[in-house]
């Protein structure tokens, strides 16, 4: 016997009730599409247009048709905590709600909650962007962050990235027509939403060093970036001069939270400084509110950051003295800026910077950097120092900071300067494997310098026999017929020939061993 909606509404309370809020928080009462959609879930529940339930208590699974322009099936698996609808809206839609709404009913007063829910209605968003200015757009931001995201209560990392579109699509239905306006708007909105998302997180002391906030950053960064590259490669109207100066306030806005993301609140700075505010009036006012920000309490080094404007000032005394200020903590930091440096051509500055950084990278890379860092950062400094004049003995400190995590790198330097004795002991030292060595050049050693890459054939074979499976055998064998081509052109195969046997006799043990090498014709 099927039960009715009462009955399962209250086996289901808390589940209806906690759709119903997450619901409320979705719509917002300012947007006209989420006012109608409300008003057409709530004419369908008061019309009956919903009908009598198909419910399974033992699979927990209710199942009703709504009567609509088309009929709708709605389905809620209270088990899995789902809920579905035959519609082709993806998320929210006025079915999924209506169901909701008639579950809720036998607990609470539809009328009351409807009241208070557009009771929070402020300017509709609509009106808002009717009357294009920076005022405005920033109130449709904020009456939508504030609406979504309540002060006291930190979002769950893996939730971040659902809000944030969520509100993205609520903003962007009012973007303007004009096509040169929209671009401008979409990065205007998504500053806006990263400032109020950041200082939500600062607030709620949410975990900003979680993966999925990470994950939320970067993807955030890429959509700014790429709208920072397509307004950087238009001319600038008139009009959209407040718009920038408003961006421009932001942005630092940003840059003076207290803490949290900083390597991605200073990435993103420069991006707006190193590629769209390039009037010169802009430098010189931006650092002046820099140079009067003495009480700013920030996680970023605010020394850092006027050196951006030294070098785009061309200023090169207070550069100087701001670089002296480099230590451990703000090294990477400086970094950012000499890559950003090299980017607009100042190789003289970059220069500057990072021969500073040299004595501070090692403690930097192999005590202060996440692990999972080390390699990426350590292939980004290749890369920087590739670009300016370094002597020997700066390049030898400079890898020498790398560690195990710049063998690539520093395997690269070797090759360029022929140092092919040096090569073979690096990775004699740091052991890895011959797709790696691969990677890091060994066939360039074979080509130049057969003969001494023999003693690591040797020793990756060694490894291969030590596991003692007929597959390692076939791996070993593998690494010998390498190990002769390289003997041949060594002009020394008479000298592998006997290793061979030399192998053959000190494993004749080892029978699956000896088959795989008799199997390979390597004496031949």
């Amino acid at each position: 016997m099927s039960l009715s909606f009462s009955e399962i509404a209250h086996a289901h309370k808390d589940f209806i009730e906690h759709t119903l809020q997450s619901y409320e928080e979705e719509l917002h009462p300012s947007a006209n599409e989420d006012a109608e959609l409300v008003t057409r879930a709530m004419f369908s529940v008061r019309n009956q247009a919903i009908r009598p339930p198909h419910y399974s208590p033992y699979s927990q699974i209710l199942s009703c048709q709504l009567q609509d322009v088309s009929t709708a099936e709605v389905t809620i698996n209270f088990a899995e905590k789902r809920i579905t609808c035959s519609c082709p809206k993806k998320q929210v839609c006025r079915h999924k709600l209506a169901v909701i709404l008639k579950l809720s009913q036998y607990f609470i007063s539809l009328q009351q909650w409807l009241s208070i829910w557009r009771s929070k209605r402020t300017i509709p968003l609509k009106s808002l962007a009717a009357e294009r200015s920076p005022e405005n757009w920033q109130q449709m931001a904020d009456d939508v962050l504030n609406y979504t995201l309540k002060d006291s209560q930190p979002i769950d990392p893996y939730m971040i990235s659902n809000f944030h579109e969520s509100i993205r699509s609520k903003i962007h239905r009012h973007r303007p027509y004009e096509q040169e306006w929209q671009e401008l708007f979409h990065l205007f909105m998504e500053v806006a939403i990263m400032k109020h998302f950041l200082l939500h997180a600062v607030r709620t002391k949410m975990d900003m060093g979680h993966h999925y906030f990470q994950f939320f950053l970067e993807n955030t960064l890429s959509h700014i970036q790429r709208s920072i590259d397509a307004l950087s490669k238009t001319t600038q109207l008139f009009a959209t001069e407040p718009f920038f100066d408003s961006l421009q306030q932001n942005v630092r806005d940003i840059l003076f939270i207290e803490k949290g993301a900083s390597s991605f609140r200073l990435t993103l700075y420069l991006q707006f400084w190193t590629k769209l505010f390039t009037e010169k009036k802009r430098f010189t006012y931006e650092l002046s509110i820099l140079e009067q920000s003495g009480g700013v309490q920030t996680d970023i080094d605010l020394d850092v950051v006027k050196s951006i404007f030294y070098i785009l000032l061309d200023t090169t005394s207070p550069l100087e003295r701001a670089v002296e200020t480099m230590h451990e903590k703000n090294v990477e930091s400086f970094i950012e800026v000499a890559h950003y440096a090299l980017r607009k051509g100042f190789v003289d500055e970059a220069t500057l910077i990072l021969k500073k950084a040299l004595p501070f990278l090692q403690t930097y890379v192999q005590e202060d950097l996440l692990p999972i860092r080390r390699q990426k950062f350590t292939r980004k400094l290749d890369y920087l120092y590739e670009q300016i004049a370094l002597s020997e003995e700066e390049e030898l400190a400079l890898y020498a900071s790398f560690g195990r995590y710049g063998i690539e790198s520093f395997s690269n330097y070797l090759l360029r300067h022929s140092r092919f004795d040096q090569w073979i002991a690096l990775h004699q030292l740091y052991p890895s494997s011959i797709p790696y060595l691969d990677q890091c050049g060994l066939k360039e050693v074979v080509a130049q310098a057969p003969e001494t890459a023999l003693p690591l054939y040797h020793y990756y074979a060694m490894e291969e026999i030590q596991q003692k499976s007929r597959q390692n055998y076939k791996q070993a064998v593998r690494i010998w017929r390498a190990m002769k081509n390289a003997s041949k052109k060594a002009g020394k195969l008479d000298y592998f020939t006997s290793y061979i046997e030399a192998i053959q006799q000190q494993y004749k043990r080892l029978r699956a061993l000896q088959e795989e090498i008799n199997k390979s014709n390597l004496l031949v």
